[in-house]
């Protein structure tokens, strides 16, 4: 049975959307409840058709948050673009669809919080549809949450693990074990041999299960990995945000954000994926931090609560 005939294999872009807004709407909701004084502003935007292959059309809402009492810049974005013809860095691992018309949509947010106990986070959700005439369409979907904390405790990496672990559960032995795999392979950094953070889930190209296509098992787990993120990162949020800190602390989040702009820049899929299509830069690029700096080698102090954090957290290890 071809894939635009069977139910399972049929993607419904439609119910895609529906879900992605409301989830922004619900992580927008509760990280605003945590900051207790910012609100997040809205653009939404509208990209008129383009000359060129590489040119998008679409729209999204993106939305920002700055100077608040607990966050001290974040956004929370949702696009539904389309485009002529695939880029580079979306048919790397699929060089059998280049050339194919696309459209993708998805969630993707990063919080940076003021205080530095409380981690940096980040997460995205997407769906991919590659199209060619007369011939079934291609989907796929794609995303994660991890985390980048500066002053990090066992517990609340732990409680960040075994989040992902209870979502990935119902879909099956191993799933968990495979994602976050590909999550501390995903976020490091080769020209520092660091990781990034400590890690969480990271998926791609996800359209089967069991050797099969099967969109409704595809899109639930996709909704499993958006919703977690919620329950993954409010917690520890709420736990951390009145803790005390003083010029040391802050000065070392400003250090270690550096980590997070070359990641960024030079490896991040949707980095890059954005810039090649000629994406919106200002949606784009929110996700850097708003105050960051470079020293040049610094090494934090043996046995200081810094040097902890690459002792200790940053190698790869089984949380739960």
């Amino acid at each position: 049975m071809s894939q635009a005939q069977n139910p399972q294999q049929r993607c419904d872009v439609a119910a895609v959307k529906t879900f992605l807004l409301d989830l922004q709407d619900r992580i927008c909701s509760a990280l605003e409840a945590q900051d207790g004084k910012a609100l997040f502003q809205e653009d939404s935007w509208e990209r008129p058709a383009a000359e060129g292959e590489l040119a998008l059309t679409g729209g999204g809402r993106t939305r920002v948050i700055a100077d608040g009492a607990v966050i001290e810049k974040g956004g929370v974005n949702f696009s539904h673009v389309r485009g002529a013809r695939l880029p580079a860095s979306a048919t790397a691992n699929r060089p059998e669809l280049a050339g194919r018309s696309f459209q993708a949509l998805g969630v993707s947010l990063v919080i940076h919080p003021h205080n530095p106990y409380v981690p940096t986070s980040h997460a995205n959700v997407r769906l991919f549809v590659a199209e060619k005439e007369g011939e079934a369409p291609v989907w796929w979907f794609g995303g994660g949450f991890d985390l980048t904390p500066f002053y990090p405790y066992e517990e609340d990496v732990v409680h960040w693990h075994q989040t992902g672990k209870d979502l990935c559960a119902p879909f099956g032995d191993g799933v968990f074990a495979q994602y976050k795999k590909w999550c501390d392979d995903y976020f490091y950094l080769k020209h520092r041999d660091e990781n990034r953070g400590v890690g969480g889930l990271f998926f791609d190209d996800l359209n089967e299960w069991d050797g099969e296509l099967n969109f409704e098992k595809s899109f639930a787990f996709m909704q499993a990995v958006g919703n977690g993120y919620i329950d993954a990162y409010v917690p520890i949020v709420a736990k951390r945000k009145e803790q005390p800190y003083g010029e040391r602390e802050r000065k070392f989040q400003c250090y270690r954000r550096g980590r997070y702009v070359e990641f960024n820049l030079v490896f991040d899929r949707g980095t890059i994926f954005g810039l090649q299509t000629g994406g919106r830069t200002e949606s784009i690029l929110m996700s850097l931090p708003p105050v960051v700096h470079w020293d040049y080698d610094w090494q934090p102090e043996p046995g200081s609560p810094e040097a902890l954090l690459y002792t200790d957290f940053l190698p790869h290890k089984e949380w739960v």
